[in-house]
């Protein structure tokens, strides 16, 4: 059931076409990683649990966010299913802020475009960070538009990676605690990363 799941929430061909986009782009080797459940929750101050401005109007922002639950549909299931099998579903648990810093953090405007985004990968190399933008990938990758970058980042500037914590750590302290799609996305990774943050760039 997880193996149908990734297969119909993550087509094959949207990450050679965002690792082609950037290699070209940046001239380094990049590892791509498609980024899962965007519904992210915030520790920032001016901003309320769910990323929105304190003060502001949040009900444009839920028919985004009905959007994109329909979209995680499919995951969701799979998981339950996986949580039933295991006995699991115990007691409420207090979930981690996935996303913290201080007020105008540096890490709150590549969120508010990722937030919007449709088919969020996360794109690093040795010297830089992206976030980029693919549309559904439920799609066949020939139906959907060109990858496009939403955000960017490159030396000193850059937020350090920590494949090993799932982070992204900008300069003024803000982090961003990464959710990766699928286990499909996790042992993508395992072919590049060694424990504890040794990274083997592809060549």
């Amino acid at each position: 059931m997880e193996a149908a799941a990734d297969a119909a929430q993550v087509r094959p061909g949207f990450r050679e076409r965002v690792e082609a986009l950037m290699r070209e782009h940046w001239r380094e080797p990049v590892i791509v990683l498609r980024l899962g459940d965007t519904d992210l929750r915030f520790a920032v101050p001016g901003r309320r649990e769910d990323g929105t401005v304190e003060g502001s109007q949040p009900v444009l922002r839920a028919f985004g966010n009905v959007a994109r639950g329909i979209g995680a549909a499919v995951g969701f299931v799979a998981y339950l299913a996986s949580a039933a099998g295991s006995g699991g579903g115990g007691g409420k648990t207090e979930r981690a802020a996935d996303v913290t810093g201080p007020a105008d953090a540096r890490v709150l405007e590549p969120l508010d475009l990722l937030r919007r985004a449709k088919g969020p990968w996360l794109v690093c190399s040795p010297s830089s960070v992206a976030l980029v933008e693919t549309g559904s990938t439920y799609v066949d990758p020939a139906d959907a538009p060109e990858p496009r970058v939403l955000w960017e980042a490159r030396g000193p500037g850059a937020p350090e990676v920590s494949f090993r914590k799932r982070t992204l750590t900008w300069p003024d302290g803000s982090r961003f605690k990464f959710p990766l799609q699928s286990r499909t996305e996790e042992r993508h990774l395992r072919q590049f990363h060694e424990y504890p943050d040794v990274v083997h760039w592809p060549r």
